[in-house]
C-alpha cells in the first residue's frame, strides 16, 4: 500500500463516534460494558494489537513506555504482525478512519505507535531490515 494517503485519527472507544468515519477497535480484548453492536466500536481488528504478554508486561507503566513502543514495533514486523498491519491498512485505505482503544490514556496505548507505523507504511518508507 505504498504511497497511499490515509486520514486516520486515534481515540477512545467510549467517546462519541465521529460522523462518517470508520471506527476500528485495535485492542486484543473486548471493551468492558460495550455491546457487540455498539456503533462506537465499528470494526474489530484485534490481530494488530500488542500480544497478551507484551500488554501484561507493559501495564501502562510510564517507565516502560519507550521499551513497550520498541517491542510493539518489533511485533508488527513479524510475519503475523505484517499480515495484521496489511489487513488494517486495507480496511482504512481511502476513507476517514479512527483507531480506537478502551485504554484511558490514549497517549500511553498502542495507538500512537500503530498510527506512526501506518503513516510510515503509507508514505512508502516501509519497514527496513534495520
Amino acid at each position: 500500500m505504498s504511497g497511499t494517503t490515509m486520514d486516520v485519527r486515534i481515540g477512545r472507544v467510549y467517546d462519541a463516534a465521529d460522523d462518517g468515519r470508520l471506527r476500528v477497535l485495535v485492542d486484543r480484548l473486548w471493551p468492558r460494558g460495550m455491546h457487540r453492536d455498539d456503533p462506537r466500536v465499528g470494526e474489530w481488528c484485534k490481530q494488530v494489537a500488542p500480544s497478551t504478554e507484551l500488554r501484561r508486561w507493559y501495564g501502562h507503566d510510564p517507565a516502560r513506555q519507550q521499551e513497550f513502543e520498541a517491542r510493539y514495533e518489533e511485533e508488527l514486523g513479524t510475519p503475523e504482525g505484517r499480515r495484521a498491519l496489511a489487513d488494517l491498512t486495507a480496511l482504512v485505505a481511502g476513507r476517514p478512519a479512527t483507531l480506537v482503544t478502551a485504554t484511558k490514556d490514549v497517549t500511553r496505548s498502542e495507538l500512537p505507535v500503530l498510527l506512526r507505523v501506518l503513516q510510515r507504511e503509507g508514505s512508502g518508507e516501509g519497514a527496513s531490515d534495520g
